[in-house]
């Protein structure tokens, strides 16, 4: 699956337009202003001025209209369950997590359900893959996608990774549960309405997930699909994952004030610093309610800390 974004100017539109009229079909959102559909793609003009190339032959159909090496946003394939044909414009309930690799910070993990019709809306409202947006943009969208679109956030404060984690809990574990409550969630709100599909971005094979939840009392089944690089996929996934970003961002914000400075993400050096001089200032149980303690940041921080008392 391909996804190609061009910026064209009105002449280049209306060419484009002129070209594939034989092809059109029904726009379906207020912000479309032409769509057509091709044996293996689908192309979309916004009236932003953007067109939007779907599927197996986005590429080739771009390449037509503009460089693609340079202003196109490109999706490369994943590994997973095979998506069924035009997956990128059905109705998809997708899930995505962050702050696993975090020292500092919580893990959060936001679902997005995202209808068919709603696909044009959250490409105009400036989604696409998370890694390829700044954490300052995605706090600027993050407000319209929670309004227009059905979700759920769940944040794992510190406190309570801790907990589990020293209970033997993985990662895997934890991620897996958060995303089957999730799911859970969403399904409840827009029932009786059902999803054509649910993606999640795959973090452990199918079978491991399942095990991970093997004794959860209610576990979503129904038409789940898994696959790596699934913000490239679906929008709901990309949506999800923003949403998961910024509920991450704000528990930061609000431990940096509780620290009286500004958290570092990650887990490098800056973080190993940042840890220490937390330490020495504030002790042990303070930086345990700040971090995943577990991680090898931990003990780099108490041998800096050692040197400098």
């Amino acid at each position: 699956m391909s996804n190609t974004v061009l910026k064209l100017p009105e002449e280049s539109l209306l060419q484009i337009i002129k070209h594939y009229d034989n092809k059109k079909i029904a726009a379906k959102a207020q912000y479309v202003r032409f769509t057509a559909k091709l044996s293996d793609t689908v192309v979309t003009v916004y009236t932003s001025g953007k067109v939007m190339f779907q599927g197996s032959g986005a590429e080739r159909e771009a390449a037509k209209w503009g460089s693609a090496s340079t202003t196109a946003a490109k999706v490369s394939s994943a590994k997973g369950d095979v998506l069924p044909p035009d997956f990128a414009h059905k109705s998809v309930l997708g899930s995505d997590e962050t702050g696993t690799g975090d020292f500092f910070g919580p893990i959060t993990v936001a679902a997005c359900f995202v209808p068919s019709e709603g696909v044009a809306l959250a490409h105009e409202l400036g989604v696409k893959d998370s890694k390829l947006l700044t954490d300052d943009y995605m706090r600027k969208i993050a407000p319209d996608l929670k309004e227009a679109f059905v979700h759920s956030v769940l944040t794992l404060k510190n406190e309570k990774y801790n907990a589990v984690q020293s209970k033997g809990w993985s990662q895997g574990k934890i991620k897996a549960l958060l995303h089957n409550q999730a799911l859970k969630h969403v399904l409840s709100k827009i029932e009786p309405v059902k999803p054509d599909a649910i993606l999640i971005d795959q973090f452990a094979e199918r079978g491991i997930y399942y095990k991970h939840i093997k004794d959860e009392p209610e576990i979503v089944r129904e038409n789940v699909l898994f696959s790596t690089k699934a913000e490239g996929l679906h929008v709901s996934v990309a949506c999800a994952s923003i949403i998961a970003r910024v509920a991450f961002l704000e528990e930061m914000d609000a431990l940096s004030q509780k620290a009286g400075v500004t958290l570092p993400k990650g887990a490098g050096k800056i973080v190993d610093e940042a840890a220490a001089k937390i330490l020495l200032k504030h002790g042990d149980a303070f930086l345990q309610s700040l971090t995943k303690v577990h991680f090898a940041n931990t003990k780099k921080a108490k041998d800096l800390a050692a040197k400098r008392r």
